[in-house]
């Protein structure tokens, strides 16, 4: 339902996870994992203000490293990595700690209102959601839960041990799956 929600703009675009960045021009990664890495920044609490300038870091660094690139991991996994660090250093440069704010005026994609109204109301949710979680538990969320990563994907984007991950992932589903039936939605 959510992820849904978050991924629909990148299902028009072509599936290239295999593609290393090397074997991409820089343009080409920002059409394709931009909105990712966008929604991600956010979702780790960059200021809106500063979104774009987080942004342009995180591929300014893919632009620096993309020799380094080992295939290790697919290519969303190592943007969601250096997003994660990306998001953490614009947080302490700003000195403060910003609430995370999704869009809740997500462009219409159809011609009914109810479903853009369900869709900002949905998004407005997962933001007071993700307020009540601390970094650690954002960043889970965000990347297993919002971007429909592995959590073997997760944990070595995030530097976490998988079993941890795991963990904290089955706890996030229960409190998020709690939140979701406080407010009367049933799944």
């Amino acid at each position: 339902m959510v992820a849904s929600a978050v991924n629909a703009e990148e299902a028009e675009l072509p599936e290239r996870g295999s593609v290393a960045p090397g074997e991409l021009s820089l343009p080409e990664l920002y059409d394709i994992h931009g909105a990712m890495v966008w929604r991600t920044l956010k979702a780790l609490g960059v200021p809106e203000i500063a979104l774009d300038d987080a942004v342009q870091d995180v591929f300014l660094v893919v632009h620096r490293r993309a020799s380094d690139f080992e295939a290790r991991a697919s290519v969303k996994t190592w943007l969601f990595g250096i997003a994660y660090r990306v998001a953490a250093n614009h947080r302490r440069s700003l000195k403060r700690r910003a609430t995370c704010e999704l869009d809740p005026d997500l462009p219409d994609r159809g011609p009914n209102p109810q479903q853009h109204l369900q869709q900002a109301e949905a998004t407005r949710f997962v933001q007071q959601f993700l307020e009540t979680l601390n970094e650690a538990n954002r960043a889970a969320f965000t990347a297993c839960i919002l971007e429909e990563m592995t959590v073997a994907e997760a944990a070595q984007a995030l530097g976490v041990n998988l079993n941890t991950l795991y963990s904290r992932v089955r706890t996030l589903r229960a409190r998020f799956m709690s939140a979701l039936a406080a407010r009367g939605v049933h799944r």
